[in-house]
């Protein structure tokens, strides 16, 4: 079974972007495997809570990201 996890900061995306997110992912696994992986297809959509994640060792916010400090 084709499984996909996307892990984004929380509140940033629409429901129809998260939509087109299990869409499209659906689509690629189908286009790869063949339609027969389409029926089981799991595609995850996390929101993380702003500051629960980080790279490089520093925990970043929304506001960070969108060159705040």
């Amino acid at each position: 079974m084709p499984f996909a996890n996307f892990k984004v900061p929380a509140d940033t995306l629409t429901d129809e972007q998260k939509k087109e997110i299990v869409e499209r992912t659906t689509d690629l696994y189908a286009d790869l495997y063949g339609e027969r992986a389409r029926a089981t297809t799991v595609v995850l959509v996390d929101e993380v809570v702003d500051g629960g994640w980080g790279v490089a060792g520093n925990v970043l916010t929304a506001a960070m990201l969108n060159g705040g400090s």
